[in-house]
């Protein structure tokens, strides 16, 4: 009998990828942009062409979601996204300050190891891609185990498609023995400079360990805020198109709504009217129960189905024109299921005095799991809403916009992304939506502006009241030099 031990292969394989993947960066850190930029442009364009294609299989291969809403998620990523990436500059010479004279350099960060999500595996894919070859890096993936097949044969296709427009071959790759212990031995291994985690939390961890910087898409508990001044039927709208938008699998999607009890009832009735079934508390019990582990994972099994699918397996029946399952809840708790994240159709309703019981709600809940991930806020009045904006642990907050369109970028003007970063209030080193622009780092460049006698470094001291006799007379320096100059005295005394 023939015993195969994949964890041994996969992390030869991680290594033979990231050796391979270091040397083809080092000769694409020298194409400018105007080259990197005809390689997107090539992979998007063959990337468009399987879009539909491939939300099929990947709904197919995961049995998470709709594959309709897939189909839009892989066009964002491979239509509107290259649309605003064209004439973005990440490499060479990004910006020039004449004046000042200054100048930034943008140069890649190297070698990214990129963990890719079964919720969004296409769409993901196609975007770090795109994003991480603009910026003039390499990227290995590592599929996530349920959606191995369609994220390769997505790679597959954009591989061919850049690496006939010159990208060097290693660049752009996979591990196709794909196991935790090889995942960890491309996040360790020294030629990899960056991870970038997107809705995996359980490697989270190890990529911590690896030593290496993080980019964590984390996991998000956002509540939505519906304040007195809101339109309450836009804003009902826009909440019941996001959740169940996919059925619920994008992480930024609404988690919770908090209402302004003095709204309560009309908000009640619009999202009844859209769709929305409230259960009761015995019926909200049977399916909180189910998504969960007794350890504290999430029930997998959950994600991505339909609100009527959640309600036959809970065991208790809706209406036939059900599209999300609703339970009013009045605490928040690590043990409350409705606490926190529900990948599927299913939302928390806490009703709140006013708006500042409100803001308590929405922290304890953004803090229950502590990524600060997403917040949405519908109001019409500014102070309030710059009160939520300053007040917030979270990396975006939104405005009168369904969270799902509104984090990704479809709706707002926030970048077009689908790694949302959590670095605020969760962990990871960015909030951003991450950009090409988080892909490199920036080496400023200087011009000698001032000669070191004007700064009163080693000047003798005839010198110095030459200098302070022009200065008594307006020859000398200007005000700002004079400073400059006590502070650096100060500081050369205080090491005398």
């Amino acid at each position: 009998m023939n015993i195969i031990d994949y964890d041994l292969l996969s992390i030869q394989e991680a290594r033979i990828l990231a050796e391979n993947a270091y040397e083809a960066q080092q000769t694409l850190a020298t194409f400018p942009q105007e080259k990197l930029d005809e390689i997107t442009e090539r992979m998007a364009e063959e990337i468009a062409k399987h879009a539909k294609e491939l939300a099929v299989m990947s709904s197919e291969e995961t049995d998470y979601g709709i594959w309709q809403d897939k189909y839009i998620k892989n066009r964002f990523a491979c239509e509107y996204l290259p649309a605003k990436l064209r004439g973005m500059r990440c490499v060479g010479i990004i910006d020039t300050d004449d004046e000042k004279k200054m100048m930034d350099v943008g140069v890649p960060v190297g070698v990214i190891a990129s963990l890719v999500p079964a919720t969004s595996p296409v769409s993901t894919t196609i975007y770090t891609a795109l994003v991480g070859i603009k910026a003039g890096n390499a990227v290995i993936f590592s599929p996530h185990p349920r959606a191995k097949e369609t994220i390769g044969k997505a790679l597959d296709i954009m591989i061919k498609a850049a690496e006939g427009y010159g990208l060097p071959e290693g660049a752009l790759t996979y591990l196709h023995t794909v196991t935790p212990a090889g995942t960890i031995e491309l996040m360790n291994h020294r030629c990899t400079s960056l991870v970038m985690n997107t809705g995996v939390p359980g490697m989270l961890d190890e990529a911590y360990r690896s030593g290496k910087p993080v980019i964590y898409g984390g996991t998000g508990n956002g509540p939505a805020f519906i304040e007195r001044t809101a339109d309450i039927k836009q804003a009902v709208a826009d909440i019941i198109a996001s959740k169940t938008f996919d059925n619920g699998v994008v992480s930024a999607a609404e988690q919770s709504i908090v209402v302004d009890s003095c709204i309560a009832g009309e908000v009640k009735a619009e999202l009844t009217a859209g769709g929305a079934y409230f259960m009761t508390e015995e019926e909200a019990d049977r399916l909180g129960a189910m998504f969960y582990y007794p350890d504290g994972t999430a029930n997998s099994e959950l994600v991505g189905k339909s609100a009527l699918e959640l309600a036959r397996r809970a065991g208790f029946t809706v209406p036939a024109d059900t599209r999300v399952l609703i339970s009013q809840q009045k605490y928040v708790s690590e043990k409350n299921p409705y606490s926190r994240e529900k990948l599927c159709p299913v939302l928390a309703y806490y009703i709140e005095d006013d708006w500042m019981h409100a803001c308590e709600k929405c922290i304890e809940l953004l803090l229950s799991e502590r990524h600060g991930h997403t917040l949405v806020i519908h109001s019409k009045d500014q102070e309030v809403i710059r009160q939520f904006a300053l007040k917030k642990p979270v990396g975006r907050m939104l405005v009168n916009t369904p969270a799902t369109f509104g984090s990704m970028g479809a709706t707002t003007n926030l970048f077009p992304a689908m790694t949302l970063g959590s670095g605020s209030a969760g962990k990871g080193i960015t909030s951003d939506n991450v950009s090409p622009m988080n892909l490199i780092y920036i080496r400023k460049v200087g011009y000698g502006v001032r000669r070191i006698e004007d700064i009163g470094l080693g000047i003798p001291e005839g010198s110095k009241n030459k200098a302070a006799a022009q200065t008594a007379t307006g020859t000398g320096n200007d005000e700002s030099l004079q400073v400059l100059q006590k502070i650096l005295e100060e500081a050369l005394k205080s090491l005398g």
